[in-house]
């Protein structure tokens, strides 16, 4: 019987063993997608994204694309979310599999955090470098100090050619040409490995005296001063002192080599030029809003107004990047991710041209799987549960006129 009970034993460790060494070699391609991690309500009453544009879906490395667009920073901001006052323009993206050549908002170069206003819409555009090849899925992100990542829509982007091929070639104030893919990367190499082996060193010393249980008997025999010898004293001086030896010497050496250096600057830039809005011709107050959990979809009463002197249509309605659009008033022709577009998921119950100076109360129906597959409805279940997003309406002329909207969600669960 024992010897059963030991070969079962022995069967069951070289079990664990292969499992666990399968699973270090396997990696699965994952494909999540970020923004379904944030809350509905952030999505919807943070930063709407918008106009985006993705100039390539297939970039060699080295090559460079551009993601653009707008982007409008809701005036009913949430309470729970820290303002945007310190923001930060970033791309997220699964590690460096692009870097970041440039950033700039409103035609300004970005390259530090920036205050943004709420109520106000700005241009932006963020210029990639292609470095590791694979299928990438990039977002619009914008970091927001103690608010956390904000991400906008994404989209798959393919990297081919060969990561050995990078390169990221700069010049230096002083006139030098290196290349950060791997300048001084053996100096890298070795500071890592020696602060390695010198705490491996530290921690063997100890470990080859009496640890846990010996210890733990000691403490509780009142005889913890004997655990320490004189000898052990003079060796964790010894180690300290080296250490701030080392530290002392490579600094001293570092600034001897580099005579010629700036800190890294992190200071806030203000007064980021915001789009200049046509004036708003067309006004919209929401009468009520319901999400109906069976159909995945949102109903909205609206009473629109139009001032203007052309009829509009209404053409989208967009929320937490996902767009709806009336196929008969307006058809996506830039390529926006297909799971963040239900191009027949906007009915309006009377769509008509809408004359000038003409009142209209409609229904609004905005319905699609993206609802549930982006966890929006779980808007419902907030303690504040209120709904915002952006209408487009488009005139005779084809010109689009944005109107953002805000107002209490009511789930409905027949």
């Amino acid at each position: 019987m024992k010897l059963i009970k030991d070969g079962i034993a022995k069967l069951s460790f070289v079990a664990l063993l292969v499992t666990v060494t399968a699973a270090m070699f396997y990696a699965p391609t994952a494909s999540a997608h970020g923004e379904k991690s944030q809350a509905a309500f952030m999505r919807m009453r943070t930063i709407h994204w918008y106009d985006l544009n993705w100039s390539k879906d297939i970039v060699p490395v080295n090559d460079t694309m551009t993601v653009t667009g707008k982007f409008h920073v809701f005036a009913g901001w949430p309470e729970t979310v820290a303002k945007p006052e310190i923001s930060f323009l970033n791309i997220g993206i699964p590690g460096p599999v692009f870097i970041r050549a440039g950033s700039w908002i409103g035609g300004q170069l970005v390259p530090r955090s920036v205050s943004l206003e709420l109520g106000e819409t700005y241009e932006f555009k963020v210029l990639l470098k292609a470095r590791r090849p694979g299928d990438w899925h990039v977002h619009s992100m914008m970091n927001v100090k103690d608010g956390g990542p904000i991400i906008g829509p994404g989209k798959w982007v393919t990297i081919t050619g060969s990561m050995s091929q990078f390169t990221n070639p700069i010049t230096t104030l002083t006139g030098q040409t290196i290349d950060l893919e791997n300048w001084n990367l053996g100096n890298i190499y070795f500071w890592h490995a020696f602060w390695y082996a010198f705490g491996i060193a530290y921690i063997a010393y100890w470990a080859r005296k009496p640890v846990f249980v010996p210890r733990l008997i000691a403490m509780d025999a009142g005889k913890a001063d004997t655990l320490i010898s004189p000898m052990d004293k003079k060796v964790g001086i010894g180690f300290m002192v080296a250490t701030l030896a080392i530290v002392a010497v490579s600094m001293e050496t570092t600034n001897a080599a580099y005579p010629i250096t700036t800190p890294l600057q992190a200071g806030l830039l203000r007064g980021m030029k915001p789009i200049e809005m046509p004036a708003r011709t067309v006004a919209v107050k929401v009468d009520s809003a319901t999400y109906r959990v069976p159909g995945r979809a949102m109903q909205m009463t609206l009473t629109i107004t139009n001032n203007g002197d052309s009829s509009v249509r209404l053409g989208e309605f967009m929320t937490a990047s996902v767009r709806f659009l009336d196929p008969a008033v307006h058809e996506d022709d830039t390529g926006y991710p297909d799971d963040l577009l239900a191009e027949e998921g906007l009915t309006v119950s009377d769509n008509s041209p809408l004359a000038p100076g003409q009142t209209r109360t409609v229904e609004v129906t905005a319905s699609d799987a993206a609802w549930e597959v982006y966890r929006l409805a779980d808007l419902i279940y907030d303690p504040d549960s209120r709904f915002a997003g952006l209408l487009f309406f488009t005139d005779e002329a084809g010109n689009r006129q944005m109107v953002t909207i805000d107002a209490p969600l009511i789930p409905s669960f027949i």
